[in-house]
C-alpha cells in the first residue's frame, strides 16, 4: 500500500506534465496562426496598394499598365488574380468582365487554372471554377457541367454558380437536371435557375409531365421563372393528392398571375384544411378583380391563422376599391382581423 501511493504521485505528475505541454503547444499553434494571418493580411495590404492603381489602369486599357502585370513577379500572380477576379461578384458589367478575361489570359494564367481544375486538391478546384465562371469562359462549359459531379459538395456548389454566371443555354438541361440534388444548397439551386429566367420553363414543364414524383420541386421552381404558359399545369397541380404540392402549385400560380379558372381555384382553396394552402391562395388572389367573390372571400379570412390572415388582408389590399369595401366591415373591431384592416386601410390612405 505504501508503495502504490508514489506510483500513484508519479503518475498524476506526469499527467499534469503532458497536459500543460499539451495545452502550451496548443497555444503556440494559435498563435503563429494568428501571426500567419496577420502576416497574409498586411502583405495583401501592401500588394493591393501596389498593384490596386495597376490593375485600374490596365482594365481602362493602358497598355503600360498591362505590360508592368504581365511581368509582375510569378509569386504575385495568383494574388493579381483575385484583385482582378473578385471584384466581378458584385460588378457584372460585360466591359470589365471582357476587360478582366483579356488580362487574365495576357498573363497566363489561364493554363494554370486549367491545371488547378484537374488538381486532386479540392481547394484548387473551387478557384478555377469560380474564375471560368465569373469571366465567361464559354469554352470551358464541359467542363463546368463535369463539375457537378465532382466529390466535393464545395466543388459542385461552385460549380453551380459558375454557370449561373457563364449563362450558357446549352448547360441549362445539366443544371435543371440537378435541381433536385439536396447536397447543393438550395438558394444556390434557385439562383441558377433565377439566372436563366423564363428560359428554364419549358423543359421544366416537360419533365415535370414524365417526373410526378418530384412535383413539389417543380412547382418551387415555377415560383422563380414561371410564366403564364405554366398556368394551365399549375391549375392541375391544385387538385394533388399532397398538400404541400398543392399550396406549392398556388405559390407559383401567385407569381404566374391568374384567369378565371385559377382564380376559382383559388377562392375555393381558401377553405382548405391546411393553413398553408389556405396561406398561398390568398397570396395567389393578390390584385385579382375579375371574377368571383374573392374580395369576400378573403374578408372572412382576417381571423384565421396569422399566415392566412396576413396575406389575406395584403391581397384584399391589392384589389383597390372592392378590398376596401371589404375591409371596411372589419376596421371597428378589436380582435386580429379589427387590427389588420385598420392596418391595411391606413397604408392605403397613407399612399394617397
Amino acid at each position: 500500500m505504501n508503495e502504490t501511493v508514489p506510483n500513484i504521485d508519479r503518475l498524476a505528475l506526469w499527467a499534469l506534465w503532458i497536459g500543460m505541454a499539451l495545452a502550451a503547444s496548443m497555444a503556440l499553434v494559435v498563435i503563429a496562426g494568428r501571426l500567419g494571418q496577420f502576416a497574409h493580411e498586411r502583405f495583401l495590404r501592401r500588394l493591393t496598394g501596389r498593384y490596386g492603381p495597376i490593375i485600374e489602369r490596365a482594365l481602362r486599357a493602358d497598355a503600360d499598365a498591362l505590360d508592368a502585370l504581365v511581368r509582375s513577379p510569378s509569386r504575385h500572380r495568383l494574388d493579381i488574380a483575385r484583385l482582378l477576379i473578385f471584384p466581378l461578384v458584385h460588378d457584372r458589367s460585360p466591359d470589365r468582365i471582357g476587360a478582366t478575361r483579356d488580362i487574365i489570359r495576357a498573363m497566363s494564367l489561364v493554363p494554370l487554372a486549367d491545371r488547378w481544375l484537374r488538381s486532386r486538391w479540392w481547394w484548387k478546384r473551387v478557384p478555377a471554377v469560380q474564375t471560368f465562371g465569373l469571366l465567361r469562359f464559354a469554352d470551358r462549359a464541359p467542363q463546368l457541367v463535369a463539375a457537378l459531379d465532382d466529390s466535393n459538395a464545395d466543388v459542385r456548389s461552385a460549380a453551380l454558380d459558375a454557370l449561373a454566371d457563364l449563362h450558357d443555354p446549352t448547360t441549362l438541361t445539366a443544371i435543371i437536371v440537378r435541381m433536385h440534388d439536396t447536397s447543393l444548397h438550395r438558394g444556390r439551386r434557385a439562383a441558377a435557375l433565377a439566372a436563366f429566367g423564363a428560359q428554364c420553363e419549358g423543359f421544366l414543364v416537360e419533365l415535370a409531365r414524365v417526373d410526378p414524383a418530384h412535383r413539389l420541386n417543380y412547382a418551387k421552381a415555377l415560383t422563380i421563372c414561371g410564366t403564364e404558359r405554366s398556368r394551365h399545369m399549375l391549375c392541375e397541380w391544385t387538385a394533388d393528392d399532397r398538400e404541400e404540392v398543392r399550396a406549392a402549385a398556388f405559390e407559383a400560380l401567385a407569381r404566374v398571375g391568374l384567369d378565371n379558372r385559377a382564380a376559382a381555384l383559388a377562392i375555393a382553396a381558401l377553405e382548405s384544411r391546411d393553413v398553408h394552402e389556405r396561406a398561398m391562395a390568398a397570396a395567389a388572389l393578390h390584385g385579382w378583380t375579375g371574377a368571383g367573390d374573392g374580395a369576400t372571400r378573403l374578408a372572412r379570412h382576417l381571423g384565421d391563422a396569422w399566415p392566412v390572415a396576413v396575406r389575406a388582408a395584403q391581397a384584399l389590399q391589392s384589389m383597390g376599391a372592392p378590398g376596401r369595401a371589404a375591409l371596411q366591415p372589419y376596421a371597428a373591431g378589436t380582435d386580429q382581423a379589427g387590427v389588420l384592416a385598420r392596418q391595411m386601410l391606413w397604408e392605403v390612405e397613407a399612399w394617397v
